[in-house]
């Protein structure tokens, strides 16, 4: 099963996402994230076996955190040289090294985790320089939102894009 952890994001976030992506589309070949597939992925587990799955399920309600906002801040992309993603970067996530150190004797640490949404995957740019400068003057509204849980989600490769699916879902306490 290929998994990962992760959070949703409200509607709010989405439209906010939904007006860059209506911004960025028309100057790049590629696909955009569904709405229904926007999150923040905290930790991205890979293909596991069903043994691996029930040691992630019985290991992540040990982590105890308060509820806390998150704010959409920049949109970029990991590479000025090969542009395959673009996204969103997100305010400071507290939530994410409490995971990697909840996992850590099964998976390897994230060394270099930025909280981000992938809102595209680039396939080909007609003008690769004018496309830099129009993410580079492309605005986001820095919307904040509260997360009270997150999810083990499945992802299911089709031929049309991902399916993400809920496993499990963990609250936030402190």
């Amino acid at each position: 099963m290929r998994c990962f952890i992760g959070i949703d994001l409200p509607i709010v976030a989405v439209k906010e996402i939904q007006k860059i992506q209506k911004k960025l589309e028309p100057n790049f070949t590629g696909r955009l994230t569904s709405s229904e597939n926007l999150h923040l992925t905290l930790k991205f587990l890979g293909e596991i076996e069903e043994d691996a799955i029930n040691d992630v399920k019985k290991r992540l309600p040990s982590i105890t955190h308060p509820p806390f906002e998150l704010t959409l801040k920049d949109v970029g992309v990991f590479s000025q040289k090969f542009i395959k993603i673009i996204w969103v970067k997100v305010s400071d996530v507290p939530l994410q090294p409490l995971v990697d150190n909840c996992l850590k004797n099964i998976f390897k640490l994230e060394n270099r985790f930025m909280g981000h949404i992938t809102i595209a995957r680039v396939r080909s740019l007609a003008d690769k320089k004018s496309f830099l400068q129009l993410i580079n003057v492309t605005t986001v509204n820095e919307v904040s939102f509260m997360v009270k849980d997150f999810y083990l989600k499945e992802s299911i490769l089709a031929s049309d894009g991902p399916i993400y699916k809920d496993i499990v879902r963990y609250k936030l306490s402190s």
